[in-house]
């Protein structure tokens, strides 16, 4: 089971975020939620969290899977609405059980 995320930052007068995660495997792989809540997104500013995704959000308490294939992709948007000027890095990270995956990249506004 292995799985790689990449992470795009598209800035306008807002950042959008989409974080993609494959399956670089052969084998299918499972990915179970224990909430709604299957991805999230962090901003950092030299190391001190700026913005969450998830905060101040709700999610239903409902188990969830997805199924990958092999070579097969899911991708989770976020969006930072009100940005300040600076030089940032985001993170998103995957919020399946006992499945980890993060990817980040760096922008500035």
């Amino acid at each position: 089971m292995t799985l790689e995320g990449t992470l795009e930052a598209t800035v306008s007068d807002r950042v959008s975020l989409e974080f993609t995660v494959e399956n670089v495997g052969d084998d299918p792989v499972g990915l179970w939620f224990p909430s709604a809540l299957q991805a999230d997104f962090a901003v950092l500013e030299g190391g001190k969290e700026r913005w969450r995704w998830s905060d101040r959000r709700l999610f239903a308490q409902v188990v969830t899977e997805v199924r990958l294939e092999g070579g097969e992709t899911v991708s989770y948007e976020g969006e930072w609405t009100e940005p300040q000027p600076g030089e940032y890095t985001a993170v998103a990270s995957l919020r399946a059980r006992d499945l980890e995956c993060e990817a980040r990249t760096s922008f500035g506004v």
